[in-house]
Formats: C-alpha cells, sequence, structure tokens
C-alpha cells in the first residue's frame, strides 16, 4: 500500500463547533472588569498571553501587537481545529480587545504577525468552571455564525497564500519532488472553502479547473490542474479524465518559460482571492446571505466530493483525490457546525437532522481514516478497491440526504 505523505503537518485549520462552544454576545455573561481582561503580547516570533488559565463566562483578551507587522490573535478549541474568537488587523504598535464566551475546556492561543501562515507561539488554555447557559438575541447568534464563518475563510486563504508561494518556487525551479509533496497540502486549504472562491466569476476556474472543463468551455487552462500535469507526466498512450481524449492531445510539458507564467498566475489569483475575503464586499456578502448561505456552503463542499473526488476524476495524474475529499468534508463539517444550534433550536425535527448529519459525518470520517490523514497522507486514489469506492459512496450519500434539508430548517 503507497501512502501519500506529507514532508510536515499541515497548519491549523479553523473549524468551528456552536454547540460546544457558545458565540460571543449570545449567551448570560457578567461585565468583565478591566483588571480581569487578560493580556497578548504579539511579536514577530511570539504570542504571550498573561495566562494560560480561565474561568468559564465571558472572557476579554487585550492585545498589543509589539511585532512589525500588521497582526492576529486567535483563541482555537481543544482539537487545534476550531475558532471560538479572533481580532484582526492590529496594527503595529496598536492594541485591540477580543470577548468571547467560553464553556469549560481545553483551547490553544495563537498570533499571526503579517496576518498570512499558520502562526506563531500556539499554546495550551484551560478554562474551568461551569458550562453557562445560552440565552440572547436569535438575530445576533446568526450574525455571531456569520462573523466566524468569514474568520474561517480568511484564515485559510491566509495560509494558503505562503503556501502557494513555497509550492510555486518548486515548481517553477524544476524541484518536481518537492512540488508533487506540497501539491495536496497546498489544495486542503483552497478546497476547505472553494464555493467562496466559486462564487468569484472566472476565479475558480482559473485556479482550479481541470483540463476538460477548460477545453469544454473555450478557456485558458492555468492553474493547479495545469501544474499538475507537469508534475506527474502522463504516459504516452494515457487518455484525460473524460476517458477519451487522448493525453498529449494539444499538450506538451510546459517550458520553464511556460512554468513561470503559470506559477506566477496561480500565485496572483489567490491573492486576489485573499484580497477579497478580506474586503467589505465579502463580509456584505455573507451577511446578505446569513445562515442559509453557510448551510448551502455545507452542501456544496459535499457536492464537491461526490462531482469529482469519489469518482478520482479531480486529481486525475497525481491520484491525490483522497486529500481534496478529506478537506471538503472539513469544509463542510465546519459550516455545519455553525448552524448546527439553529436546527437544534427548532424542535424535535430539528434536533433529530441535526443528530442525523452529526452521525453522518462521524461515519464517513471514520472510512476516510482507513485510507490515511490529511497529517500522514492518504493512500493514492488508485489503490482504493472498488469495495471501497462504494462504501464511501454509500455513506456519502447517506450524509447528504439529511444535509440537503438543512437550509430549510436552519430558516424555520
Amino acid at each position: 500500500m503507497t501512502l501519500i505523505v506529507t514532508a510536515k503537518p499541515l497548519a491549523v485549520v479553523a473549524v468551528v463547533g456552536v454547540t460546544a462552544l457558545a458565540l460571543a454576545g449570545c449567551v448570560a455573561k457578567a461585565d468583565v472588569a478591566a483588571s480581569d481582561a487578560l493580556t497578548v503580547t504579539s511579536t514577530d516570533t511570539s504570542c504571550d498571553v498573561s495566562t494560560g488559565t480561565a474561568t468559564s463566562g465571558t472572557l476579554t483578551f487585550q492585545v498589543a501587537n509589539d511585532s512589525s507587522q500588521v497582526s492576529e490573535f486567535y483563541l482555537l478549541a481543544d482539537d487545534g481545529l476550531r475558532i471560538v474568537g479572533e481580532v484582526e488587523n492590529i496594527a503595529p504598535g496598536a492594541s485591540r480587545t477580543l470577548t468571547v464566551v467560553a464553556q469549560p475546556g481545553e483551547y490553544f492561543t495563537l498570533c499571526k504577525p503579517g496576518m498570512v501562515g499558520e502562526g506563531v507561539g500556539r499554546a495550551g488554555f484551560t478554562v474551568s468552571g461551569e458550562a453557562v447557559a445560552a440565552t440572547g438575541d436569535d438575530a445576533e447568534q446568526k450574525q455571531q455564525a456569520v462573523d466566524l464563518y468569514a474568520a474561517f475563510v480568511k484564515d485559510q486563504v491566509e495560509q494558503l497564500v505562503p503556501a502557494v508561494d513555497e509550492f510555486v518556487a518548486a515548481y517553477e525551479s524544476g524541484d518536481d519532488e518537492t512540488a508533487r509533496t506540497q501539491f495536496p497540502q497546498v489544495r486542503a486549504f483552497y478546497e476547505r472553502i472553494e464555493p467562496v472562491a466559486e462564487s468569484l466569476g472566472d476565479l475558480d476556474p482559473r485556479i482550479d479547473y481541470r483540463e476538460v472543463d477548460a477545453v469544454a468551455e473555450g478557456l485558458d487552462w492555468t492553474g493547479f490542474h495545469r501544474i499538475e500535469k507537469d508534475l506527474w507526466v502522463p504516459e504516452k498512450d494515457a487518455l484525460n479524465a473524460d476517458g477519451e481524449t487522448p493525453a498529449w492531445q494539444d499538450w506538451a510539458p510546459s517550458t520553464d518559460a511556460e512554468r513561470a507564467a503559470f506559477g506566477d498566475q496561480l500565485i496572483a489569483d489567490v491573492a486576489e482571492l485573499n484580497d477579497y475575503v478580506h474586503s467589505t464586499d465579502f463580509q456584505a456578502a455573507l451577511d446578505a446571505q446569513g445562515v442559509a448561505g453557510i448551510s448551502n456552503g455545507a452542501i456544496a463542499l459535499l457536492d464537491e466530493v461526490a462531482t469529482g473526488k469519489i469518482t478520482g476524476e479531480e486529481d486525475w495524474w497525481s491520484g491525490t483525490d483522497l486529500w481534496d475529499f478529506a478537506a471538503n468534508v472539513e469544509g463542510s463539517k465546519m459550516a455545519f457546525s455553525l448552524v448546527e444550534d439553529f436546527a437544534v433550536a427548532t424542535g424535535d425535527e430539528g434536533a433529530t437532522l441535526a443528530q442525523q448529519i452529526d452521525e453522518g459525518y462521524d461515519a464517513l470520517e471514520e472510512s476516510l481514516a482507513t485510507h490515511g490523514s490529511l497529517t500522514d497522507g492518504f493512500v493514492a486514489y488508485g489503490e482504493l478497491t472498488d469495495a471501497d469506492k462504494r462504501e464511501l459512496t454509500d455513506l456519502l450519500n447517506a450524509l447528504a440526504e439529511p444535509l440537503s434539508q438543512l437550509t430549510s430548517t436552519v430558516l424555520q
């Protein structure tokens, strides 16, 4: 069995679970005196928090940026995957305040100088005490969910930017072995938030179209999959993902100049995506869609798995489809976790639906785990048996059915 293995662990994935973690402003809470605030000092290499423990309820972090760059501060959940709260755009020499309501449990703190990459100074943070009862205005809770989804998307793109820079540098220099190792790692950041890019006209086609799709629509073929074919050069008699077109028809391995052009284009397109998710237009678009947009995003990401990854057609040359599969599922589950409580709040039917969706994610993730992980690598798609593919397909379909009812339920 061949494992496609990472060179290093993936950086933190920001996923939010509101079932276990109450959203700021949406629970019973007491005022916090200034003297009770936790202090955070962000530098270029560290993220120092005044204490690693606190009591459940409203927590206030006063974040001072002593770095040379604009910085961010995050409070992450116990799995290191979910964002509980974040404050961004802290200018050098400036201070900002983050207020969250934290339930008892284990967390992590993290700063991100430069607002790109995986951050610095990741440290454990323990909250003790009693669970905090949920109260508050429904509209306020839903806006908190939208804001945390925005934070998740920005965090993923901020990590995508330097990962793409490093990947492109290897590709353009001809270090194909390194680029092949990095390819599925870099794509994971994109795959978790793909519906956002898909909403931006031709940006997703430039970044992520397969050859057969670009040709069918008469578009220039660029992006990840154009580079992928250079890194995994097909045999002369191979066929494209449509099973009909010869792999070498109207294609040849890129010259050094063409590699530079394709690599630079990918960097520019990802930079455009980063600019967008940090713009007021992005926040306005999320606000307009509300929780329905988050719910529909969860559904759309599962559709991505069903239409490409489960068939092995997405990463046709590299065989790294299970990486994309897992990242799509992670992004979908994160979006669901943000609206799960709203489904439960509608009554017994909503609670039953949420339980079915939770169980569906668990079963699908358990099956995926038998083939590897995003941290340690997955088997190549071609090594899956027909029985493996049937099992994943059945579990995917079993999850898709209740998930398709989610949006109408949370809008009740």
